[in-house]
């Protein structure tokens, strides 16, 4: 192999390795299996209860217009789906993200301090006040 090749091996696969890279990768991986399983919940549990049981299948629900079949149940399960993502995303990812940060750290000594301290506690430095 050529030594530009080689180079070339090496840079990707240091690009592979980097923590952001393998931290998406996962993410994608942990993302396909969770809406397997919602599609599933939303599919087997909620739209049989949506329909009246026993009667009506809401994924079966269909219209034909002008000899075309629209299967607008398929669409409510993929909606009920969405909502279900994205509801459990919003309440367990971006709100416990979201909250302000409990702590400062103090710029002299870069201990860590509460939000409401004005001097730090380790060093005794008087801390300029934060907006």
């Amino acid at each position: 192999m050529s030594n530009s090749l080689i180079k070339a091996a090496k840079e990707f696969k240091d690009f592979v390795s980097q923590g952001n890279v393998v931290s998406l990768a996962t993410a994608v991986v942990f993302g396909v299996a969770f809406n397997a399983i919602i599609t599933s919940f939303i599919t087997n549990i909620i739209t049989p209860i949506l329909g009246i049981p026993g009667h009506i299948n809401v994924a079966n629900m269909t219209l034909t217009l002008n000899g075309s079949t629209i299967s607008y149940g398929l669409f409510i399960n993929a909606v009920l789906n969405f909502i279900v993502i994205a509801a459990v995303l919003f309440f367990l990812v971006i709100k416990p993200l979201s909250k302000p940060p409990q702590t400062k750290d103090c710029p002299y000594c870069y201990s860590k301090l509460p939000m409401k301290a004005t001097r730090c506690a380790f060093c005794t430095s008087k801390l300029p006040k934060m907006a």
